[in-house]
């Protein structure tokens, strides 16, 4: 008998468990391309596969190692996904949130997200990041279509067919990690995040189009996390690092390793903040956002 999405993610997050006995992670984080230095501030790691894990989608994306390291980060307890999968491998959109899902199930509640973006806005530069403040969905399609699972909706108000995505990236996690930048002279503007399908990059006439449509930056994932992560209830933090100007706005072509190369040059000054963030997020509300606004 075919098991349910639910069912499925349940099994996954068992395994899980099993795999790092008595570690309970509130706080989910996936890496985008060229990100995944956080991924090495990990300690006590248990590092899994993406293919070992049940019913897990493999990543098929050069700069994606493609596996799950469970441990700590100063002292907090994390799941990190090191890379993801995009709708652009040919993976549906239930099975591109799938994991998502599986950190839901896995004890998650807040779920920072990261990714590497082309740059719309007059501005910014290559290498820079960027908080994502609200997004544009122009995937065409939307990852809860079918079906609605209220089981995954453990949380008050979580698990409903219609739900609110008004501060869909959590306005108090955004001052928190801005306090947090300030602290390190770190630069860290917000934009909105606009999400195509891909995999081919945008002709220069869709920049001016979504320039048009208010968008500062333009990538292909992201968003379906999002919105499943607030269908189940979890907070959503996201940031994205500026790895190339959209295209008409450079001087150059367009290019993966481009990408990845700037990702690289930046990943271990996201992993400083977010390492910084982890225990404030963990803090009493009170303490965490004193002074923070």
């Amino acid at each position: 008998m075919k098991t349910s999405v639910f069912e499925q993610a349940c099994e996954a997050a068992k395994f899980l468990h099993e795999s790092h006995p008595g570690l309970s992670p509130r706080i989910g984080i996936v890496l985008g391309s060229g990100l995944g230095a956080t991924a090495n501030m990990v300690q006590n790691a248990v590092r899994i596969p993406y293919s070992a894990i049940p019913h897990f989608p493999q990543s098929t994306v050069a700069g994606h190692s493609g596996e799950m390291v469970l441990g700590q980060v100063n002292e907090t307890s994390v799941a990190v996904m090191q890379g993801r999968v995009h709708f652009y491998e040919g993976y549906t959109p239930q099975q591109v949130t799938f994991p998502v899902r599986v950190l839901g199930q896995l004890g998650v509640e807040t779920l920072i997200l990261t990714n590497a973006a082309g740059g719309i806005r007059p501005g910014l530069a290559v290498g820079q990041l960027m908080l994502i403040a609200d997004h544009i969905n122009l995937l065409g399609f939307n990852p809860l279509v079918g079906p609605n699972e209220p089981r995954f909706g453990t949380k008050p108000g979580a698990g409903l067919r219609f739900f609110d995505m008004t501060a869909a990236y959590d306005p108090q996690l955004r001052a928190l990690t801005q306090h947090i930048a300030r602290e390190q002279a770190l630069r860290l503007d917000e934009g909105v995040y606009l999400a195509v399908s891909g995999p081919s990059f945008e002709t220069p006439a869709e920049i001016r189009a979504f320039q048009r449509l208010g968008a500062d930056m333009v990538g292909m994932s992201t968003v379906p996390e999002t919105i499943v992560a607030r269908h189940m209830g979890m907070r959503v933090l996201a940031l994205s690092c500026v790895t190339n100007l959209a295209a008409g706005l450079g001087a150059t072509p367009l290019s993966h390793e481009e990408v990845f190369e700037a990702g690289r040059r930046v990943e271990d000054q996201l992993a400083r903040l977010i390492a910084a963030l982890l225990p404030a997020i963990e803090a009493p509300t009170d303490a965490a956002h004193e002074g923070r606004q």
